[in-house]
């Protein structure tokens, strides 16, 4: 029997904008912490993402003590990771859900806008304010970060390099931006998976990854194509989804780490 092992662990803080990986990461209800609880939005309250705005990939984070650094270029906005947020409080739609946030600042809702050439607002979702999952998929009442649907997206580095091998150019695993990788098992496992462990950590597997044009777009240049997309939908279609990864949802709140062994019930 292959043994899994826990090899990456990647939060997003700012929806749609550059990854951060980290060596451990907290397990909360809404996903891990820091994961995708700030995004941009547009003037209408609209959620904004790399796949109407791909330039949004071009901004990298980095994490210190009690902060994030967003980088643009040469220039760097600071993103306290705990507030406090000095903006108005807004009503913001996500995927047909309508959410309660918080403007960050108007300074930072400013830098943004300037660099992305529309006008646009940084937000932030508070831990306390609901967004349940969908009621097909949850375990109980649970709620999601601004995550597209799901607390915690996991995909095994076999499954990546079956797909670059049918690629002419093969893909990073930053196009489809995970939390969790992890070595070991056979391609595309995680599509069967149900409970498991990392570490001391117990989740639920509960639904496909359906994926879209976001992964078209390279993350170094946030030019978009048509791969990995066009390749996987010869063979990882599902009546009108192109699959690759598992949502999960977090059962237990415990810290996991890069190394933890992967044991599946």
């Amino acid at each position: 029997m292959q043994q899994r092992i826990l090899s990456e662990i990647w939060i997003y803080p700012v929806k749609s904008l550059g990854g951060i990986r980290l060596s451990t990461a907290k397990v909360m209800e809404k996903g891990l912490q820091y994961d995708r609880r700030w995004m941009l939005i547009d003037e209408s309250g609209q959620f904004m993402t790399q796949r109407a705005y791909p330039r949004m990939s071009l901004f990298a984070l980095r994490q210190t003590s009690d902060s994030f650094w967003i980088a643009y270029g040469d220039d760097e906005l600071e993103l306290l990771s705990d507030g406090p947020h000095s903006g108005e409080a807004v009503n913001a739609n996500i995927w047909g859900d309508t959410v309660d946030v918080a403007e960050e600042s108007v300074k930072s809702s400013l830098w943004f806008s300037e660099r992305l050439g529309v006008s646009c607002r940084l937000v932030s979702f508070p831990e306390e304010n609901p967004r349940p999952i969908d009621p097909q998929y949850r375990l109980a009442s649970e709620s999601v970060s601004l995550a597209d649907g799901y607390p915690v997206l996991v995909i095994g580095k076999s499954s990546l390099v079956d797909l670059n091998a049918r690629l002419d150019t093969p893909v990073p695993m930053n196009r489809f931006r995970p939390n969790l990788v992890f070595t070991g098992g056979e391609p595309y496992e995680e599509d069967t998976w149900k409970e498991f462990l990392v570490g001391a950590n117990r989740f639920a597997a509960v639904k496909p990854c359906a994926r879209c044009v976001l992964t078209t777009v390279d993350q170094a240049t946030g030019e978009k194509g048509r791969e990995p997309l066009l390749t996987l939908s010869r063979y990882r279609r599902q009546g009108d989804k192109i699959n690759f990864g598992e949502n999960v949802i977090p059962i237990d709140y415990h810290e996991i780490h890069e190394g933890d062994e992967i044991t599946l019930f």
